[in-house]
């Protein structure tokens, strides 16, 4: 199958922008990087309807990557309606917290995010994405070695 509109998903500090850049480079796709479009001056949230709208038109295209898992304030169902393939990347939380360290100083509620993602956030993913997207390729990916396969094979199918 070649994918034309992918959903990139998971934790902060798991690579979903390298990943996604890296995809487009092999792909041809354009990527959106959703957190500059999210969130306003002083790290403000957009309404759950202000963002609703805005993935309606970014989803409206024919070719994307859409880049971005926004927690407790996203609102998937749009961009997953019109995406033939989800990535989630559920790397450990050593291995993403350390990544996230890295980039620089975080809040309290990105870290709390962070730190529950895999028993509070992921489960209300995997159920997103089987009721907005059920034909959509899924792919869970745990470990760098994992993606690196998955470019590899995204690759060559597009």
């Amino acid at each position: 199958m070649t994918v034309q509109r992918v959903v990139v998903l998971g934790r902060g500090g798991a690579g979903k922008s390298t990943f996604a850049r890296r995809l487009a480079g092999l792909t041809g796709l354009p990527v959106v990087e959703l957190d500059r479009l999210f969130w306003q001056d002083g790290l403000r949230p957009l309404s759950p309807e202000q963002w609703a709208e805005i993935q309606e038109q970014l989803a409206g295209g024919d070719r994307w990557i859409l880049d971005g898992d926004l927690g407790p304030h996203d609102v998937l169902a749009p961009r997953l309606r019109r995406a033939d393939a989800v990535v989630v990347l559920d790397f450990s939380l050593p291995r993403s917290a350390w990544r996230a360290a890295r980039r620089g100083r975080e809040r309290t509620d990105f870290w709390r995010w962070v730190v529950a993602y895999r028993r509070r956030w992921l489960p209300s993913v995997a159920a997103a994405v089987r009721q907005h997207c059920p034909g959509a390729e899924v792919h869970v990916v745990r470990t760098p070695r994992a993606a690196e396969r998955l470019l590899a094979a995204l690759s060559l199918s597009g």
